[in-house]
């Protein structure tokens, strides 16, 4: 097993959802010091980390990936101590039943439960509950008990555990985006080519938020988005919106909904891949967004890229992804920073 693979399954342990981020942002911290020439915390929670590499260029250059995932937040405790939450970024209804959480500080655990199934109509059967007909149960007998242990404004992560399975596969929470993390953190311990400003941003799942503000004051001529990407690639989805497949290699972005990419900055990052023999595969159906949609509306314009994992279910209490791509993904970043040294 890889030192990436293990970094990322560390990360994926730790809870962040959007706007909750510091047990993530702490280990981050923690990780990059020895390795910073500069780094800090700006005022939306982003980790900005600065490292010097053997040449100065021209281009000023960010890699940034989002260290916050999706979960719920508390809104209301009932009388009979249940509580009641919103999603976090966007989760699909349909995974919700049943499924264990940790909610807030003290990682307090609860499951996620629904009007007990005799009690549903056959009309009911055929739709997808409604988010408010969820609620969180954390064995409180009635409402003054869960007070004492929960307060509207805590958030509930997905609790799971990181498991290896199958011909080389990965599965755990939080995959998006800490592989994009890991990446970059294994990046840090190396003797980079050129200077390069790394971002852990915050709140991505909510909007894009913090790497608006980490471009806005970094300022850079071309950032690199290391991301995730749905997958889809199941059968009885028609292949015309199978996006990509686990396996199959990183995932170059020409195009998604949120940005379009420098075509440059492509065809650099493709010429890298084949001339290096690094399988890569690019998105068949345009859907999704990622930071690189803040970024590239930053100030004056930034020359943007995306290069995401390919992953099944994401957004889920647990995705999948391939532990080659992972690899893979790592090499073909540490290439590309090779070419935009010599680009100048």
């Amino acid at each position: 097993m890889s030192k990436l693979t293990e970094l990322i399954e560390h990360l994926c342990v730790l809870d962040g959802v959007s706007s909750f981020e510091e047990p993530v942002r702490t280990f981050l911290q923690t990780q990059a010091a020895p390795y910073a020439d500069e780094m800090r915390v700006d005022l939306m929670g982003n980790l900005i980390v600065f490292k010097r590499g053997r040449t100065r260029t021209g281009n000023k250059l960010l890699l940034a990936a989002h260290m916050d995932e999706v979960g719920l937040i508390i809104k209301k405790i009932t009388d009979e101590g249940y509580l009641k939450f919103s999603a976090v970024g966007g989760i699909d209804r349909r995974v919700l039943l049943g499924k264990p959480v940790r909610v807030g500080e003290n990682a307090l655990p609860g499951v996620i439960g629904l009007k007990a199934y005799h009690l549903v109509s056959a009309e009911e059967e055929k739709s997808v509950p409604k988010l408010e007909e969820f609620y969180i149960d954390i064995g409180a007998k009635d409402r003054e008990e869960a007070e004492r242990l929960v307060q509207p404004g805590d958030w509930a992560a997905f609790a799971s555990v990181p498991e290896r399975f199958g011909d080389g596969f990965l599965k755990a929470k939080a995959l998006d985006d800490r592989i994009g993390c890991a990446v970059m953190l294994e990046l840090l311990k190396e003797d980079l080519p050129l200077d390069v400003t790394f971002a852990f941003t915050v709140q991505e799942e909510v909007g894009t938020r913090g790497a608006f503000a980490a471009a806005f004051s970094v300022t850079p001529d071309m950032a690199l988005v290391l991301e995730t990407t749905t997958a889809a690639d199941l059968a009885g989805a028609p292949a015309h919106k199978q996006v990509c497949s686990p396996g199959k290699g990183p995932v170059i972005v020409f195009m998604d909904g949120g940005s379009a990419a420098d075509r440059g900055l492509y065809e650099m990052a493709r010429e890298a891949a084949r001339t290096n023999g690094i399988p890569w595969q690019t998105k068949h159906y345009l859907a999704g967004g990622n930071d690189a949609a803040a970024i590239q509306r930053t100030k004056s314009g930034v020359r943007t890229l995306a290069l995401s994992a390919a992953v099944r279910y994401l957004h889920a209490p647990a995705s999948v992804a391939s532990l080659r791509d992972l690899d893979d993904m790592l090499r073909l970043t540490r290439l590309f920073l090779g070419a935009v040294a010599k680009e100048g």
